[in-house]
């Protein structure tokens, strides 16, 4: 069963959103950790952050270092993206998918992904 990104939505210069990545099918009990993606248009799918699912450590790409902050909630299968003061940059569908890697340096690279879900949009008007 894929993850599940939800939460996205219009939103103005400066607001949050929280994005959630839900795992009804306990995927990430079999794995070690999830990350956090996003792709604007015309542009390639480039990582936000990761987090080890079991201790909770987080990894943030410069573009979220600040702003952006990873939790999970073990009872409900959920891993959370807070997203603060957003910028129109940050326009993107955002999608989670989990990895079998578990690392203490940063996010594994892209293709260590799998089990990626429909994603969700996140637009930021200026």
């Amino acid at each position: 069963v894929q993850l599940q990104a939800s939460g996205g939505g219009l939103v103005q210069t400066g607001d949050s959103l929280r994005l959630s990545c839900a795992d009804p099918g306990f995927t990430v009990n079999l794995r070690r950790g999830i990350g956090w993606f996003r792709q604007a248009p015309g542009k390639e799918r480039e990582g936000v952050g990761c987090i080890n699912v079991h201790d909770g450590t987080t990894y943030y790409e410069d573009l979220a270092k600040g702003r952006f902050t990873i939790s999970r909630d073990a009872a409900k299968n959920t891993v959370y993206l807070q997203m603060n003061s957003l910028k129109p940059e940050d326009t993107a569908v955002y999608s989670c998918a989990t990895t079998a890697v578990y690392t203490t340096y940063g996010c594994p690279p892209i293709y260590e992904y799998d089990n990626w879900g429909q994603g969700t949009q996140v637009t930021v008007s200026s």
